[in-house]
């Protein structure tokens, strides 16, 4: 991977080097991306549990959520800007086991404030991850869409993977059990490694990649990656809870609906890359954010474990834009592909945590129901939004204008 450490876009050569060599640093990039992504996904799998054994109302266990997400939505920028200048490979391997320890610490300590805490050290360390390792997916895959929509699987895999990892842990050992959810986060940081020796030196400048950085554009891409956040965090929080209430009781049906969200996720992910390569990312992002307004509706009316359907669909329509949204950002900034990377990755999962506790007094105000009902219009508007967008010239072309 030496051909890589100067360019942040290969072209020509590179990329069929990518395309042939590219495969096994693309699968470690896929796994280390879930396994940080998975503390994302087992934050919501732990409200059940917090709600039955520490007896919290709906706006505290919705501070979780902001407490996972409100440090990282507000550092991970700054992280992107330091990537821009710096390279720091080192950063990825602590940033994930700091992920994994923030949440193994949360059913060690029975005081509500400590538990915030750990749960925003896992946040800090999800925000630390994640431009860097976008940087470096971007030139392992070449930022083709469908390259970078593998890695971004990753993520999706992760989230998928939380419930069925998690509950089975929290069922059999309560909260208590938590330090079992280590495990991940250390096995994605070795794995990381070999990727890491064959990544640029750290400290050294990062140089630029050339063209024009469309700021306006950039801009409204970050309003529709903020809409889609708080309807996405909207629904992983408080979909389990309302499963209950609409399909039965028990953890089974709340485990079932969380992976049918996350593993939707990942569907869309790979979904997204190939529409974009036919259809172009703009209206591939216009029309999947026009279906989810169907599917949030399906949700909200639908009755019994027919609305299951609709979470999986909802899911799929989320996450085809969710690796179009990174491309873009980075085409609109090729200047500033770390600050691109931190704001569309790092929003992408953690901006709509500070929506969370609005939402739950919403819904104690109200109900589930209404609450969810009241999501419908932030899809539509992300789907309106993207009638601003364009896609941007070629790098080359960006260049030589």
């Amino acid at each position: 991977m030496a051909g890589y450490r100067k360019r942040d876009r290969p072209t020509g050569a590179m990329l069929e080097n990518v395309r042939t060599t590219g495969r096994l640093p693309t699968g470690l990039l896929v796994f280390g991306h879930g396994s940080v992504d998975i503390y994302q996904g087992i934050v919501p799998v732990l409200v059940p549990f917090l709600v039955a054994e520490r007896q919290y109302g709906y706006v505290q266990v919705a501070g979780f959520v902001l407490a996972a997400t409100l440090l990282s939505s507000v550092v991970q920028p700054a992280f992107g800007l330091l990537t821009d200048r710096f390279a720091l490979p080192a950063l990825v391997p602590l940033a994930m086991l700091a992920a994994g320890a923030g949440v193994a610490f949360v059913g060690l300590h029975e005081s509500y404030v400590a538990a915030l805490v750990a749960v925003a050290i896992s946040g800090l360390g999800v925000a630390a991850f994640h431009p860097e390792a976008a940087r470096l997916a971007r030139s392992v895959t070449g930022g083709t869409h469908v390259g970078m929509s593998w890695f971004s699987l990753g993520g999706n895999v992760g989230f998928a993977l939380a419930p069925l990892v998690a509950a089975p842990i929290l069922a059999a050992g309560g909260l208590a059990a938590t330090p079992w959810l280590l495990v991940p986060a250390v096995l994605g940081a070795v794995v990381m490694l070999p990727l890491l020796r064959s990544g640029p030196v750290a400290g050294k400048r990062r140089s630029t990649a050339g063209g024009v950085d469309d700021w306006p554009r950039f801009r409204t891409l970050s309003a529709i990656i903020v809409l889609r956040s708080v309807l996405y965090v909207g629904l992983s929080t408080f979909l389990s809870l309302y499963v209950q209430q609409r399909v039965g009781p028990g953890h089974t049906v709340s485990a079932v609906a969380l992976f049918l969200l996350f593993a939707g996720g990942a569907v869309g992910t790979i979904l997204g890359g190939r529409l974009a390569t036919r259809f172009g990312r703009v209206r591939t992002m216009r029309a999947a954010y026009a279906v989810a307004v169907g599917a949030v509706i399906g949700i909200v009316l639908v009755p019994g474990p027919a609305l299951l359907a609709f979470i999986a669909v909802a899911a799929i329509a989320l996450y085809v834009p969710f690796s179009l949204h990174i491309t873009l950002g980075q085409d609109y900034l090729p200047n500033r592909i770390g600050t691109a990377s931190g704001v569309t990755l790092g929003l992408a999962v953690s901006v709509g945590g500070v929506f969370a506790p609005a939402l739950g007094l919403l819904a104690e105000q109200t109900s589930l129901r209404w609450m969810l009902a009241a999501l419908v219009v932030l899809p539509l508007g992300a789907s309106l939004l993207t009638y601003r967008l364009r896609e941007p010239a070629p790098l080359e072309t960006a260049q030589a204008t």
